[in-house]
């Protein structure tokens, strides 16, 4: 009788404490008794797994669409190249100069050269040195501005002073120069020019009362190595070679973003299945 009663005493198995399962956040409640407690695989961090994959895709897909842009526009401007060379007007007409980007034009003058500018630094072959900007005066038309090519640091503008006379080539008609973000600022009252500004090299040529137009064109240099180093030796400028130089990287972009979407899509799905297993084993006994 006294062991019934104590019995009776003893808390029924549903009020047990918890403290004496170690395994109590792992149960709860329910109708028909206990069972496992699944922990919810939504969380921040499977959140921002999933999305990177996705985002890198994107990313990949956009630079995809660029790379087939820039391919289309080289092919473009190789075939400009292959035209006959054009003769520029007496006056010319600025707002049509990017449909003629990349054009050979045919260029007779004489040099201003109490106007040339070093832009630079640049180097060529391992040489140092800059790049020789002068006004071109057209007898028959307006001034332009010409890049004349890479000149050894040895040498400075002074040397240019002593070319006198007409002077004809073939050059490639171009815009004004990008400027890159860690560029400086140009200061064209020290002679300093980093970068080819087409605006302000008009201006410090004499501007529109010099009948000054900001026209860029890049003297072509078609000769060979042996030849380019031995003008630079005489600190005669070497101009560019006549081909489409554009910065066409989107195909490694395409690549390393598509990459990374592969697999961090890796990572997420084996994240996952993880989850998705240990939630599936049983609580032990």
């Amino acid at each position: 009788m006294y062991a019934l009663l104590r019995l009776r005493r003893l808390p029924a198995l549903p009020h047990l404490s918890t403290r004496l399962c170690p395994q109590h956040r792992y149960i709860h409640r329910t109708n028909d008794g206990y069972r496992p407690r699944r922990d919810p695989w939504v969380t921040p961090t499977m959140i921002l797994l999933g999305f990177v994959p996705i985002f890198t895709f994107g990313l990949g897909t956009w630079q995809l669409q660029r790379l087939q842009w820039k391919v289309a526009l080289i092919d473009e401007l190789e075939e400009k190249l292959q035209l006959h060379p054009l003769s520029l007007p007496r006056r010319i007409n600025l707002s049509v100069i990017p449909e003629f980007v990349f054009r050979k034009v045919f260029i007779r003058g004489k040099w201003d050269n109490g106007h040339s500018m070093l832009v630079g630094p640049r180097t060529r072959d391992g040489v140092h040195g800059a790049n020789v900007v002068t006004p071109l005066i057209r007898e028959d038309g307006s001034t332009i501005i010409v890049d004349r090519g890479f000149i050894s640091i040895d040498f400075d503008l002074q040397s240019m002073h002593s070319e006198n006379g007409e002077v004809q080539f073939l050059g490639m008609l171009r815009t004004s120069q990008e400027r890159n973000t860690f560029t400086p600022d140009n200061h064209p009252e020290r002679g300093e020019w980093y970068w080819k500004d087409l605006d302000a090299m008009a201006e410090y040529a004499g501007g529109s009362h010099a009948n000054v137009q900001p026209v860029l064109v890049e003297e072509i240099f078609e000769g060979h190595e042996g030849e380019a180093s031995t003008r630079i030796k005489r600190g005669i400028p070497v101009g560019r070679p006549a081909k489409v130089d554009l910065r066409n990287a989107h195909l490694s972009y395409v690549i390393t973003w598509y990459s990374l979407s592969f697999f961090t899509a890796i990572m997420f799905l084996r994240v996952l299945f993880n989850k998705k297993k240990s939630q599936g084993r049983q609580m032990p006994r």
